[in-house]
């Protein structure tokens, strides 16, 4: 049986139960080692084989999975944050199937939602932003048509960008070519979750400078939009002259 587990963003005490307790009975391990924090290895019982994914090939990933399989182990693929967010599981998942080899998913807390905790904000605020557009700069990997930072920037939602940090003057340009204003809040998040993590508040404009004053080139979120200043509509949720299955309206007074 190989599981899928999401690591979490960092913290050894972010990974979910279910999944301490696969790493806890793991005959083999698998991780992530350039993204993953290695301490959650600590779980592992004594004679459990851990291979680390950063050297290797989808190739030699899914061979390790099936000699695990052939010695009738249980293998913990471990993948950083949430393994359903670039995390490249599908084109493992479709080798597995081939080889009729049974897998499970078990999710984790991804990285955008520990960067929204590191920054103590919240990404979705009435009469702000109600949807949040995760996505990358395109680099050496290209990115669909109509997908592209400046196509999600037109839409001023928030917007949570993974895998660009070594890209922010591009970041910045697409973002500008979108219709972000150059003084729209940003922010960086460097390793959320973990002991060195920084919370580096800045503009749209002041991206690129903001990260090399910080020695910042790898490792770190960038939160986009006007959800990161003050101003914002009282939630209807909570509001008592608003009725909903739960409660009744109270009149005004």
């Amino acid at each position: 049986m190989i599981h899928f587990v999401g690591a979490g963003p960092g913290a050894v005490d972010l990974i979910t139960v279910r999944g301490k307790m696969l790493l806890e009975t793991a005959d083999q391990i698998i991780y992530a080692g350039s993204l993953v924090n290695a301490e959650l290895l600590q779980y592992a019982k004594k004679r459990c084989r851990i291979l680390n994914s950063a050297s290797m090939t989808l190739e030699t990933v899914t061979a390790a999975m099936a000699e695990g399989e052939e010695m009738g182990w249980h293998t913990v693929r471990l993948h950083t944050g949430d393994p359903s967010l670039y995390g490249a599981i599908r084109e493992q998942m479709d080798i597995l199937e081939e080889k009729g080899i049974t897998y499970d998913i078990v999710p984790g807390v991804s990285s955008f939602a520990a960067a929204a905790a590191a920054a103590r904000a919240e990404y979705t605020l009435p009469g702000v932003s109600q949807s949040v557009i995760i996505t990358r700069m395109e680099g050496r990997t290209p990115v669909p048509d109509k997908q592209k930072i400046a196509d999600y920037a037109a839409h001023q939602a928030t917007m949570v960008i993974f895998l660009s940090s070594s890209l922010l003057a591009a970041l910045t340009a697409e973002l500008l070519r979108g219709g972000y204003d150059a003084e729209t809040p940003a922010m960086i998040v460097y390793k959320a979750s973990w002991p060195d993590e920084k919370v580096l508040p800045c503009t749209v404009a002041s991206l690129a400078e903001t990260a090399a004053a910080n020695g910042i080139c790898k490792t770190a979120l960038i939160l986009v939009g006007p959800f990161l200043q003050a101003a914002y509509e009282r939630s209807r949720l909570y509001d008592p002259t608003f009725s909903h299955g739960c409660r009744m309206a109270v009149a005004k007074p």
